[in-house]
C-alpha cells in the first residue's frame, strides 16, 4: 500500500508514529509523512531544522515533507500559532499532491486541526481515511483551562465534530473513548475500533531490581500540568527521610517550577534528568525498581491510557500509580502494582511503603509484562493496522 501519514509531530520529537510508519515501511509498504517542524518539548526548533534545513528528508525508509511551523515557546499565544501555523500549512501543501496514495492515516494528538490536510486529501480523492485518536477534543482544552460554555470550547467543539464525522474509520487508544465519541458526536460505534498502543521494541523486560537496600523509582515523560508530577513531588517530601529514591526522566512547562520545589524543601531524595533519546530509555528503566505514573483528577484524563504505561509493563516493571479510570483498571487487571486515587499525595506515599515493604516484588514484575505481551504485543497492533486499511480499499 501506499500510505499518506499526517501528524503534526514525528522524529526527531519522542512519538510512536515515527516507529509505526518504520515498520509500516518494513512491511513492505511505501510510507510519505506530511508533518511540521520539530520544536515539542522545549518549544524551540531543532538544531538542524533551522531556517527552512531538510524540509523533506527519508528517514529510515519513510519520506517526510515538513511543514512551515510556528514553533510552540511559552504561552497560549504561541500556543495557538503552533496549531494554526501547521494546520494552515499542511493543507496547502496535501493540495499539491498527486492522486498517488491509497488510503489516508491521521495520527491525532493535539490539536485536533491537525487532521484536516489528511480531510483534505481524502475528500478530494475520494480516499478512505483513518483518524487514530490520542487526545480527545475538544475536551483536552478543558483539561487546559478552557471553560466550556466560552465561545472558544464552543468554536472548537464544532470544529472537531466536523473532523470526527468528516474521517471513515475511527481509532481510539482507550475502550472508553468509545462512548464519549457517541455522546458527544453521535458517532456510529461500527465506525469505531480500539487498538490499543504498544511499547518500542527497545524496551525489552528488565523486571526488578533493588540494590543496597534503596528502592529506585522512576518517572519517565513529558512533565506538564495533565501528568501532575507534583503528585510524586509531594509523596517524596512525605518519604524524605526513608530510602527511596525518585528518578524523574523528562522535560516539559513544569520542570523548572518542580525544581524549584525540591530546592526550596531539601527534597535530596529527587534526581531531575531532564529528556533524554529514546534510544537512552531502556538503560534508565533498567535502574528502577518500579516506574511511577501520574495524571490530574479529572473525568477527561480518566478516559485515557497514558502510552508511557505499555512502556513501563514491557520493560517488566511494577507501576504505581495515582491515577484514575482507564489507566487504574489495566493496572489492577494485569496485578501488577499498586493505584491510588490522582493527585493524592499521601496515598500515592503509602503505595510506596507497600511496594518498598513487598516481598515478592518480582511476581509484580513478570505480571506486567506478561499481561503486556498478551494486550499490547507490537505484531498484534501491526497487523490490525494493516488489516484495517486493507479493508478501507477494498471497500
Amino acid at each position: 500500500m501506499k500510505i499518506l501519514v499526517i501528524c503534526q509531530y514525528y522524529y526527531p520529537e519522542p512519538f510512536r508514529i515515527s516507529d509505526i510508519c518504520e515498520a509500516l515501511v518494513r512491511r513492505g509498504h511505501e510510507v510519505t509523512v506530511v508533518t511540521g517542524v520539530p520544536n515539542y518539548p522545549e518549544g524551540e526548533i531543532y538544531q538542524g531544522y533551522e531556517n527552512g534545513a531538510k524540509r523533506e528528508e527519508i528517514i529510515n525508509g519513510v519520506k517526510a515533507y515538513r511543514c512551515y511551523t510556528i514553533p510552540r515557546k511559552t504561552g497560549a499565544v504561541y500556543r495557538l500559532l503552533n496549531y494554526s501555523s501547521y494546520s494552515y500549512s499542511s493543507s496547502r501543501f496535501v493540495g499539491l499532491l498527486p492522486d498517488d496514495f491509497d488510503v489516508v492515516f491521521i495520527n491525532q494528538l493535539s490539536p485536533v486541526m491537525m487532521a484536516k490536510a489528511g480531510i483534505k486529501y481524502a475528500k478530494k480523492y475520494k480516499k478512505p481515511c483513518v483518524l487514530y485518536c490520542l487526545d480527545l477534543w475538544p475536551k483536552s482544552l478543558a483539561v487546559g483551562g478552557i471553560n466550556e460554555s466560552s465561545l472558544i470550547y464552543r468554536h472548537y467543539h464544532r470544529v472537531s465534530a466536523r473532523i470526527y464525522r468528516a474521517v471513515d474509520k475511527i481509532l481510539i487508544t482507550s475502550r472508553s473513548f468509545s462512548d464519549y465519541f457517541e455522546k458527544e458526536f453521535e458517532i456510529d460505534k461500527n465506525k469505531i475500533t480500539y487498538l490499543p498502543q504498544y511499547a518500542e521494541e527497545i524496551f525489552e523486560a528488565s523486571g526488578y531490581q533493588e540494590p543496597n537496600g534503596v528502592c529506585n523509582l522512576m518517572f519517565a515523560g513529558n512533565i506538564g500540568t495533565a501528568q501532575s508530577v507534583i503528585t510524586i513531588v509531594k509523596a517524596a517530601e512525605l518519604l524524605k527521610d526513608e530510602p527511596i529514591r525518585f528518578h524523574l526522566v523528562g522535560s516539559g512547562i513544569e520542570l523548572d517550577s518542580l525544581k524549584e520545589y525540591a530546592e526550596k524543601h531539601r527534597l535530596n531524595s529527587i534526581v531531575f534528568y531532564g529528556r533524554k533519546p529514546l534510544e537512552e530509555m531502556p538503560r534508565y528503566y533498567a535502574t528502577a525498581d518500579a516506574m511511577l505514573l501520574t495524571l490530574q483528577a479529572d473525568p477527561v484524563l480518566s478516559l485515557t491510557l497514558p502510552g508511557k504505561l505499555q512502556s513501563y509493563m514491557s520493560a517488566g516493571k511494577p507501576v504505581i500509580a495515582a491515577i484514575d479510570g482507564e489507566a487504574q483498571r489495566v493496572i489492577e487487571e494485569a496485578r501488577c502494582g499498586y493505584c491510588s486515587p490522582a493527585e493524592d499525595a499521601e496515598a500515592l506515599a503509602g503505595n510506596i511503603r507497600r511496594f518498598a515493604d513487598e516481598k515478592d516484588k518480582q511476581t509484580l514484575a513478570r505480571n506486567a509484562r506478561t499481561y503486556y505481551e498478551q494486550h499490547f504485543d507490537k505484531r498484534a497492533f501491526m497487523d490490525q493496522l494493516e488489516d484495517v486499511f486493507e479493508s478501507m480499499i477494498i471497500r
